[in-house]
């Protein structure tokens, strides 16, 4: 008989027969009641409610947690309709564990039951890929069955989803790297905020991360893209509110924050902006104000962080001492909007005060003091849904679930939070541009899976060396290397300028410019016939190609037919290899996830 029958059968509510191990943090079946213990033991009631199965325990109400907050959730430009769903049962709080570490309710024992089967590694990704998703997945430790339904409803109607109005790939996916954006509005919506950011704004993107978690799942790159970069804002259609689609004229040499708000912008063309920019498809955004970050920190009880000196900033009104801290709800705030008062007092100051935030956040949240505390995850989980609004491909719990469990095994040490490369504007002190050699460097290692950080690099190094076996082999003269140039998304006259090098720079004399290429690459890449193999590695080496950039056919070829070079959105110039470097560029800013660092 299992567990459920047999606790039935001897009066015991199922529920009290599964107990909290403080070891694995798991559930586990006690079969045999806790000395001094009546099976009857007082808790929350599992009588059963409509619709219910018996025994089955839902979650009981309480009144002030749980109603939607008088001050409402962010307001973000294309947000239409609310949260999903109408009425509802609304469990504010989880099942409460009862004294001695019982777990009320079927749903917990049903969800405890199901991970006893699983391996170690199994739970261990489980735990990992709650921590991801800023707590959405909680409802995985308190309930499944009828009890987990209601809780699956309850976060489900939390969340606010807008369109992604086609700017993206349309969705993550498990055999590629996953890209997403993380907004934060400077819009001075909910209470207490009045004092906070432009009176008059919109709703910029104040700050803005580019998230990319490899291939493999081995490692992680955040990239903070400073507000006041000069940018290309590119068209954005944009879906209206009767079901038209409205086309934004985009800009140039406009603030890379104005990407959102401005001219009516919504999310989706700050992710427009950022492929654009860094030439890398965005899977999905997401969208945080300043209530985010308290309810948030609040959720977690607070994130440690370190100060190397005294700080009393009067525009962010954060007073602290030297020393370690933590922050919360306002303070934390304050903290992640200061930058007067610490480096150079600029914009790219706050952005490394951010990175050593999350870094701590990330550390905090993955420990077991939260993990293991179903009440802690129930209350970050509550906060992250009511807090964040998303694009409609994450507008859903269980969607949100697979993308946390895509994103499991990312260790904090293999985490660097990172900056874009930019250099004081010459012609507006109060902007800053690109420095593009070093910011292409950046955006290429991203783009080829190229990791910040020496551990996960060293675990790639064996499959990068098997895969630049399709280099190695007998090359042709150059004056036999036949090839037509494309241009496929790389800048105007690119196609020019890599003949011209080739002709005259390398000897390459069977070389023609073809002008624009039937249709857009994501990157350049050289196709060729199995007989052209020679040929493509001289390309290769001649360009700077990376293994990945060739593209075999499966027949051979004609005597006097070219190979197919098409240039894209990652060619800068004709004689500036197009493989992505396998470390950073010098001196470029960053943080690494498992790392303290001291604010100065």
């Amino acid at each position: 008989m299992d567990a459920q029958g047999r606790g039935r059968d001897e009066g015991i509510d199922p529920a009290d027969q599964w107990v909290l191990n403080p070891d694995t943090g798991d559930y586990e079946l006690r079969l045999t009641p806790l000395p001094g213990r009546a099976a009857d033991s007082s808790g929350p009631s599992a009588s059963a409610s409509p619709g219910s199965r018996a025994g089955a325990s839902v979650p009981r109400r309480r009144d002030a947690p749980g109603a939607p907050p008088s001050d409402g959730r962010a307001s973000v430009p294309g947000q239409r309709g609310g949260r999903r769903g109408g009425a509802r049962p609304e469990p504010d709080s989880p099942p409460e564990p009862r004294p001695g570490g019982r777990a009320a309710g079927r749903g917990a024992a049903s969800a405890a039951g199901r991970r006893r089967t699983k391996s170690k590694k199994s739970k261990k990704s489980k735990k990992k890929a709650l921590v991801w998703t800023g707590g959405v997945l909680a409802f995985l430790l308190v309930g499944t069955a009828t009890a987990g339904y209601l809780v699956y409803q309850h976060f489900n109607g939390n969340i606010t989803a807008v369109s992604s109005d086609g700017a993206g790939t349309g969705g993550f996916s498990k055999d590629r790297a996953i890209n997403v954006l993380v907004i934060g509005t400077d819009k001075r919506t909910g209470k207490g905020n009045e004092g906070y950011g432009d009176k008059e704004s919109v709703g910029h993107a104040d700050t803005t991360i580019l998230f990319h978690v490899s291939k493999d799942r081995t490692n992680a790159t955040a990239l903070s893209i400073p507000r006041d970069l000069i940018a290309t804002i590119p068209d954005c259609p944009t879906a209206q509110d009767d079901g038209s689609t409205k086309n934004i004229p985009g800009t140039r040499g406009d603030r890379f924050n104005t990407s959102l708000g401005q001219f009516d912008r919504t999310p989706s063309c700050t992710m427009r902006t950022v492929t654009e920019l860094t030439g890398m498809e965005v899977d999905h955004f997401m969208v945080a104000d300043f209530n985010a970050v308290k309810t948030l920190t609040d959720a977690v009880e607070g994130v440690d962080v370190c100060l190397a000196k005294d700080i009393n900033d009067d525009k962010s009104h954060l007073n602290l001492e030297k020393g370690e801290h933590t922050l919360q709800g306002e303070e934390a705030l304050a903290f992640l909007r200061t930058r007067y008062s610490v480096g150079f007092g600029s914009d790219l100051s706050r952005i490394e005060l951010q990175q050593q935030f999350l870094s701590s956040l990330v550390r905090k949240l993955k420990s077991n003091d939260t993990l293991t505390s179903p009440t802690k995850m129930w209350t970050l989980a509550e906060a992250a849904t009511k807090a964040l609004t998303v694009d409609d491909k994450i507008g859903d719990i269980n969607e949100l679930r697979k993308l946390g469990m895509e994103l499991a095994s990312v260790d904090p040490k293999n985490i660097t939070f990172t900056t874009v490369p930019v250099a004081d504007n010459p012609e507006d002190k109060a902007t800053v541009v690109l420095q593009e050699k070093k910011a292409q460097q950046v955006f290429s290692m991203m783009r080829e899976d190229v990791s910040f950080t020496e551990v996960a690099a060293q675990k790639k190094a064996a499959a990068k060396e098997k895969d630049a076996a399709k280099l190695k082999g007998e090359m042709a003269a150059p004056a036999d290397v036949r090839v037509d140039v494309y241009n496929g998304g790389a800048p105007g006259g690119s196609a020019q300028n890599a003949l011209y090098w080739l002709q005259n720079g390398q000897g390459v004399l069977k070389s023609t410019n073809k002008s624009n290429a039937p249709k857009p690459v994501k990157k350049t890449q050289l196709v060729y016939a199995p007989n052209q193999a020679d040929q493509a590695r001289r390309l290769a080496e001649m360009m700077g190609l990376s293994a990945s950039a060739l593209k075999p056919t499966a027949k051979d070829a004609g005597g006097t037919d070219p190979m197919v070079l098409t240039l894209g959105p990652d060619f800068v110039e004709a004689g500036t290899p197009l493989s992505a470097p396998q470390k950073a560029p010098d001196e470029i800013q960053r943080v690494e996830g498992d790392k303290q660092v001291c604010a100065k």
